[in-house]
């Protein structure tokens, strides 16, 4: 079957590792020039492509007539978008009879548009998933061919959800393909009052607001963790601060109901973050000390009705670690980079020690 497929990064050679398994007859690629400020993390698209001497294009304006010409001129009998950043018109949809299909990473119809796997983390959902639709020209909107779901472990980064996906993909290409060989594609609608919209993340949106509960700081960190640009905050003098890891607390007086903590069994930080696993350097009794202005020493916390201080506020506990005050509860400090130094566990804490006075993060 005559395939024209429109592919990008893990997800795209995924996609086109399903089409070669099930024989379909790969005309031609289209992908994305790589954006030279954007870290390559992923699969080359291209190069799998060209190994295997299929034409790769890489236009900047696909949609544009001469393009949509050549795409009509490969007489495809069906299309594939497998994370291709663009919306593809009408005319090109319309070329294949057996049909386009796009691969989305979310359970359609919620999480439709940018960065799913980024949005669901930071969200806070416990599931998401990977669908296969219709392509129509409204982005994400066309009836399901299948989907299949995925847990979201407390753990979880973007990296390693991600991954997550592409192997479910994998599985859900190996359902459906067959069917749309056999001219037997499932057409379930979707629910349009039950979507949800999310555009694009750009490295701004990954400002800390200490004001929020901990675990949501947490979930923030964790969808924009390497290789994504990180979370970050400020120090006094305006110092720029990423936390590429970090793990929710309770506050030392905990709000009624308690506050967010990891769960047992909660294993360390991903791969790939280098940070210490959870109480790295440490984990006793767990009385804070908070550095007073002109103080050599600090002050014991834990004393009746002591609260952590003003969200922000970074704490050192009696293993001189640092966690920083929160909204609700407290963020434990396990990687940082200041300045292009990147610090871990103990460090983090001789690193604000060394810096003397109350602290507070903006």
């Amino acid at each position: 079957m005559r395939a024209v497929v429109f592919a990008y990064s893990n997800m795209g050679v995924t996609g086109l590792e399903a089409l070669e398994r099930h024989g379909f007859d790969i005309r031609t690629v289209f992908t994305h020039q790589d954006d030279p400020v954007e870290k390559r993390w992923f699969a080359s698209v291209a190069a799998w492509a060209e190994g295997r001497g299929i034409p790769v294009w890489r236009p900047e304006e696909v949609n544009a007539p001469e393009w949509t010409a050549r795409i009509v001129a490969l007489a495809p009998e069906v299309i594939f978008s497998f994370y291709y950043r663009k919306i593809l018109r009408r005319e090109i949809l319309a070329a294949a009879p057996a049909g386009a299909f796009n691969l989305h990473g979310s359970l359609l119809p919620a999480y439709r548009g940018r960065v799913p796997v980024n949005w669901v983390l930071v969200n806070g959902e416990e599931r998401t998933g990977v669908t296969l639709h219709w392509m129509t020209a409204r982005a994400d909107a066309g009836d399901i061919v299948g989907q299949r779901s995925v847990a979201i472990d407390f753990s979880d980064t973007a990296l390693t959800l991600y991954e997550k996906l592409c192997r479910e993909a994998a599985l859900l290409l190996d359902e459906a393909l067959p069917l749309i060989r056999s001219g037997r594609t499932p057409r379930i609608p979707q629910d349009d009052a039950r979507a949800t919209y999310f555009g694009g993340r750009k490295p701004a949106d990954g400002r800390i607001d200490w004001r929020r509960p901990a675990r949501q700081i947490y979930d923030l960190i964790r969808a924009v963790t390497d290789p994504y640009p990180g979370a970050f905050t400020f120090l006094p003098d305006g110092t720029k601060m990423l936390v590429w890891w970090g793990l929710p607390e309770p506050a030392t007086t905990p709000p009624p109901g308690g506050g967010p903590q990891a769960p047992e069994g909660t294993p360390g930080p991903p791969e790939g973050t280098g940070a210490d696993p959870p109480g790295a350097g440490g984990d006793g009794e767990r009385g804070l000390f908070i550095p007073s202005v002109g103080d050599a020493g600090c002050k014991k916390r834990g004393e009746a009705g002591e609260a952590d201080g003003p969200p922000g506020r970074v704490l050192l506990d009696d293993r001189r670690e640092a966690s920083v005050a929160a909204g609700v509860g407290r963020l434990r400090l396990l990687h940082v980079e200041i300045d292009g130094m990147g610090m871990r566990g103990g460090q983090i804490g001789r690193y604000f020690r060394d810096l003397g006075g109350a602290i507070v993060l903006r």
